[in-house]
Order: structure tokens, then sequence, then C-alpha cells
């Protein structure tokens, strides 16, 4: 790969089928890149027919579809990535659906940001994000190493018993209350008596809840607050919109859970941009500490703020070490008060790379490339020539 090249049409960005793919994509055409999607058979249309290019509409270029997400680091997907020159830009996806052994080790394709500290998003790694936060000196709440040491009311974090990668959370203010409640989720196939054994109990903050989404440039060696926004969940979202007495009576029969189905842009009161900023700048400082080059691009703080005494604080319950799924962070005004027009994660991503492909200092912004590059994993059904004819006839 030429990372000197000053043509951006030289290169592709690529991501998976899902999560910001699109806002990725967008953001890529917008500053020239060609763009390309790893879509999932069963999941493509969304990219390989609603958000096609078709001359001046729609953002994909390109679909290569696969029999799963894992198949990202098959050969012949690697093959394609190659020959259209990518950078791929990694999302929450490839958390959930690849190996990150493989990612990280095994994927001779230059990624977008920090590959290695994907893993630190896992709560079950160490070192994690809580070893981050508390090297950043950031307030996160008390967590308790077994139930008998509950003393107020906590949130319990698991992994659902049928999607791993979602969260089976409840909540308890005793050990009692916590084995009966726990008790009834096993029972009813939710959380297994094994994903609850690795299970996170946390304090519960009482407070607003905001995601602060970060872009840190290396390139500048600037923190920006691209946008904030708050999650919308299924099935919590529609039972918060019941009267009190309406809650009980389904609560009788269905259990809540807090899945996630979209984002609301929000803001923040201007006095506490000096706080976030403050904690985001001590976020980087300690990723460069822990896993050097430190974080790279997109991250994002998920906080929930307290009332005092004395003043607001910033609590941080959970960290996206990559692009936030929140497209709608653009819709706030905290990058256009540093760039003077709004910004979405998706074309603050090609402006760095763009940056980074005129300066030649494209290795800075992918840092494993070229120690990665060559390398191959072990090979997978499809050829790249197989992938390659498909992609013809869809487009």
């Amino acid at each position: 790969m030429n990372h000197g090249s000053n043509n951006n049409r030289a290169y592709t960005i690529a991501t998976l089928g899902g999560h910001s793919a699109l806002d990725v994509c967008l953001g890529a055409k917008r500053h020239g890149f060609s763009t390309l999607v790893v879509c999932q058979k069963g999941r493509e249309k969304t990219y390989t027919d609603y958000y096609k290019t078709r001359g001046s509409l729609g953002v994909v270029d390109h679909a290569v579809v696969v029999d799963k997400f894992a198949d990202l680091t098959s050969k012949g997907v690697i093959d394609v990535l190659r020959e259209h020159n990518s950078i791929f830009i990694p999302s929450r996806y490839c958390q959930v659906y690849c190996k990150l052994d493989e990612l990280e080790h095994s994927f001779p394709i230059p990624m977008f940001g920090n590959r290695m500290m994907l893993r630190f998003e896992e709560r079950y790694e160490r070192p994690n994000q809580y070893d981050l936060l508390r090297k950043a000196g950031i307030r996160f709440p008390r967590q308790f190493k077994s139930p008998s040491e509950i003393d107020r009311l906590v949130i319990v974090k698991a992994s659902e018993a049928a999607r791993g990668y979602e969260r089976g959370f409840f909540f308890a203010s005793s050990e009692e209350e916590f084995k009966r409640t726990a008790s009834e989720l096993v029972k009813a196939g939710q959380i297994s008596e094994g994903l609850l054994k690795g299970a996170v109990i946390e304090e519960y903050v009482l407070g607003v809840q905001v995601n602060l989404n970060f872009f840190y440039s290396p390139l500048n060696n600037r923190l920006e607050i691209l946008g904030t926004d708050t999650r919308r969940q299924t099935n919590i979202d529609g039972l918060l919109r019941l009267p009190a007495s309406e809650q009980l009576k389904v609560l009788d029969r269905i259990s809540v859970k807090y899945v996630e189905s979209g984002h609301i842009a929000c803001t923040v009161k201007e006095s506490l941009l000096e706080k976030a900023f403050r904690a985001g700048e001590a976020f980087v400082g300690a990723s460069k500490e822990l896993c050097k080059p430190g974080i790279i691009g997109p991250f994002s703080l998920q906080a929930a703020i307290t009332p005092g005494p004395p003043t607001e604080e910033i609590v941080v319950f959970d960290c996206s070490l990559r692009i936030p799924g929140s497209p709608g962070t653009a819709a706030t005004p905290y990058s256009a008060y540093l760039y003077r027009k709004p910004l979405s994660f998706g074309e603050r991503i090609a402006m760095e790379i763009k940056e980074a492909v005129r300066l030649g200092r494209l290795d800075e912004v992918s840092p494993s490339a070229e120690k990665l590059f060559g390398k191959f994993p072990r090979t997978t059904k499809r050829s790249a020539q197989e992938i390659k004819d498909e992609m013809k006839k869809r487009w």
C-alpha cells in the first residue's frame, strides 16, 4: 500500500455491515474515498440495495456478502480488501462477531485506530476499561466482588443466555434480592448459571445518563467532543411511558430489558464541558500508558451526571473504544463549535485519514498495519475470485 499518495480515490474505506456502516460510508464519500461494506447474508439489502451507490445517490460502492461476519478475517475477504486498497473502520460488530485474536494478529489490512484496544472494552479481560478509568482518575461506580457485600442499590451486568453480546441487567439492593432475582432469570432462561458467575455487580448511580462522544487526533494531538447523546432501549423505554400503576401490572408478566435500539441526540450544560474535556484528556493519557500508542480516533465515555454536592459530577459506567453507534451526534452543536459545521463520526474519521494520506502519516492512525502486512490467516471456503464474481453480479 502506498501510504504517501495524495489520491484519496486510490483508497477504499471499508467496514462491517451494521452499527455505523452508513455513517462511515457517507463520511468517506464526502471526502473522495470509495466505500466497501462486508455484509452478512440475510442482512445485506441495506447495503446492496437500499443505499447502494447509483450515480449521485447512495453511499455504498461495493459490498462483499459473507455467510457470517466472522468471515471478515478469511483469506478470500482479505484478498478483496487488499485489491481495493482498503482501510478498515472497526465498530462494535467486530467485538461481537469476530475473534479479537484474529483481528489483532491475523488481519493484515490497515485498521483505523488502535486495534489492540478493542479488547479493553470487554469487562472480563485484563487490563480492561476499569483499569483505564482507574489510571485516568475518573470516577466510576463502586464494584462488589460478591452479592454478600451489597449494601445499596446495585445493577448487575450479566451476558444474556441467548445473545452473549447483549447484557441482561437486573437490580438488587441486598444479597437476598440478588439471589431471588437471579434465580428467576436463570429459570426463565434469560441468564445462565455460568454467565451469572462472571457478572459485574456495581453501584447504580442516579443521574442524567449521557454519552460523551470524543475524537482524539494523533495528527494534531487534539481531543474533540463531536457530540452527546443518550440511548433508547427496549423494553424499558416503553415501560417508562406507562403510569406507575400500570408499570406494576406489566412487571407481573414481563421482565425489564435494556436492549439498545437507537439513540437520541441531547446536549449538556456549557458549564459541564470543561469537566467532560478533563475526563477525556485523562482517559487519552491513561490509554497511552496502558496500550501504546493509546486511543486513536473515536471513543465514548458513557456517564451519569450526578447532582453533587458541591457541583455536578461525571461518573463513567461504560466505555466504547471505537466509533459509537450514534450518527445523530452530528445533530448536537459541539463539532460545529470547533469546525463551524456539524460533523458525524464517519466524516471526522474520513477527514483524519485524508489528512494522514496527504502528510504520509497513515501509519500513525493505523499503527499495526505495517507490522501485520503480509500475514494471512488460514484459508477458508471462498476464494477472492468467487467473492469478486458475486460482487459483479450485484453491481
